[in-house]
């Protein structure tokens, strides 16, 4: 039987592993209440899609997690680790395990692609200038970019070039789960999809978990195998995207259920 810790049961099977596990978290801006109480579970290997409203809070709970936006109260746990409780050298750890694509990319607009790649090396690890260049040139490959443009500076890339630059730097550190913000939002339908494709590839080929804030159907359609919906301040539905379009939550229904909705599910099931 499942105890949710990854644990191997007495049959034999292994259990999966919670990867990340958010427990109550409550979180106000100048006395606002904009997360309440809320809890999110995240399997090892899974893409989950977080949705929400406009406003409802959906970036607000991927900085918390990632520690840059305080909590009032609630747990969050990654790799079965207590962050607050963390020691210094844990909490190092667990930052090396993580890679992070910010809404926009924010790359350093003064820096080329390979040094933005190069960004968490430096911060993290002590290479030799050569193995770093190596390093950093894989990743750039490795999402799809060609090698000149590697030397390219943010200004001189499409849009498309730098969600693809920005994801380079998140995996700079092979990390085992990756928090993408919105990384399809400005994209032409085409690239929307191409890099849609890309995360579930390097999902499959890097063994990587992928926690991603988005509002593109087509994405959540495509790419996603699991779907949380933020709502009241908490959230409201999670499952997969059968149960999204089974669910009776009024902003649900009528996300999943409206007439583009309905043309996304025809087209995926064709």
């Amino acid at each position: 039987m499942a105890n949710g810790n990854g644990a191997t049961t007495e049959e034999g099977a292994v259990d999966s592993e919670i990867v990340l596990s958010v427990r109550d978290v409550t979180v106000a801006i100048e006395d606002k209440v904009i997360l309440d109480k809320l809890s999110l579970d995240i399997e090892r290997g899974e893409i989950l899609g977080f949705v929400g409203a406009s406003g409802a809070g959906k970036s607000v709970l991927l900085r918390t997690i990632l520690g840059l936006m305080p909590k009032q109260s609630g747990t969050i746990r990654l790799f079965g680790v207590d962050v607050d409780q963390a020691s210094e050298a844990e909490r190092l750890r667990i930052d090396m395990r993580l890679g992070v694509l910010f809404q926009h990319g924010a790359l350093f607009s003064a820096l080329t692609v390979l040094e933005n790649v190069q960004v968490p090396m430096r911060e993290y690890l002590d290479l030799p200038k050569k193995l770093m260049d190596e390093l950093a040139m894989l990743k750039v490959e490795l999402v799809g970019l060609p090698p000149d443009a590697a030397h390219k500076f943010p200004s001189e890339l499409s849009g498309g070039m730098i969600k693809r630059a920005a994801l380079a730097r998140a995996l700079a550190l092979d990390p085992d789960i990756v928090f993408l913000d919105e990384p399809t939002s400005g994209l032409d339908p085409i690239s929307a999809a191409e890099f849609d494709e890309l995360v579930v590839k390097l999902r499959d080929t890097m063994d990587l978990t992928v926690y991603m804030v988005t509002h593109d159907l087509d994405t959540l359609f495509t790419a996603c195998d699991h779907v949380a919906v933020l709502g009241k301040k908490r959230v409201l539905v999670e499952g997969t995207i059968d149960d999204m379009l089974k669910s009776e939550e009024p902003w649900v229904k009528s996300y999943f259920r409206g007439k583009r909705a309905r043309q996304l599910d025809l087209a995926a099931r064709a």
